[in-house]
This record gives structure tokens, sequence and C-alpha cells, in this order.
């Protein structure tokens, strides 16, 4: 697996998918076995953030974070497992603030976790710190259009 792909277990019939890290047009990716939504997880760094977040079709929750940061560890699992409860609406978009300061700078990360959702390469909300999972997901559904 490089690092433009993630292989993703689709929840409803449980094959494995090759997801790519950023993708043309606003198509979401499907499992290639039932054609569900799966869950669009990828990681980005200052060279690939324009192609992978800035560029998707959907709503983007870019997670700027630290492997030694303990909340942003703890905060990583309630994050997948939204995105993939909002799988075909919501990009999750990791960055590792360490090896891409421009991009903490470029959204002046203060502190870390630092949690944003873009669309069309915009910020449209904002969110400083760990949270528990049922205050994302009502952050989450306030930010992101009742469509998608």
């Amino acid at each position: 697996m490089s690092a433009e792909t993630m292989v993703v277990a689709c929840a409803h019939c449980g094959r494995k998918n090759r997801v790519p890290a950023s993708a043309s047009g606003s198509g979401t990716p499907r499992c290639a076995h039932c054609h569900e939504r799966l869950p669009w997880i990828a990681e980005a760094d200052d060279d690939s953030f324009a192609a992978v977040a800035d560029k998707a079709g959907i709503p983007v929750l870019v997670d700027l974070w630290a492997p030694w940061c303990g909340p942003c560890l703890a905060v990583s699992p309630a994050l997948e497992k939204l995105a993939g409860e909002m799988a075909g609406r919501l990009k999750l978009v990791k960055v590792d603030v360490d090896r891409s300061p421009r991009t903490a700078q470029r959204f002046d990360a203060r502190g870390i976790p630092t949690l944003l959702v873009m669309r069309d390469g915009q910020v449209v909300a904002r969110q400083t710190g760990a949270a528990p999972e049922a205050a994302l997901r009502s952050w989450l559904e306030q930010s992101l259009p009742d469509s998608a």
C-alpha cells in the first residue's frame, strides 16, 4: 500500500478496498463488491494537502495532530468512527503538524488537535482541543450541508 491509498474494509460486506487519498470530480469511494459508500480517510502533508483536501468534492474534516499528543491520539478513533458513519458526506484528512509545518501555519494551529471543516478549500468551522464523540458528532452535523 502506498501513501496515496488506504485499504478500507466495507462495513456492509466486509470486503477490503483500496481507497485513493485524492480523486478527481465529486465522486466518493464505494465498495468494489457491493457498491456501498466507504469511509474516506487520508493522510496529507505540506506537498499533498492541496490535492487531498482543497480539491475534494465533498466537505473535508481536517485533523491537525501530532503523534506525541495524548489528546490527539484519544480523539482519533472517534474521528475515524464519524468518518465511517458519514461516508459519502465527509472526507477525513489527517495532517501530522510536525511533518507539515506549512499546513499547520496556514491554518494558524496554535493548539492540537485542531479540527477544521472545509468546503471548496475554505474553512467553515474550527475546533481546537479534544472533545467527546457526541460533541464532535453534533459539531460536524451543524457544519455539514444537509445533502452532500
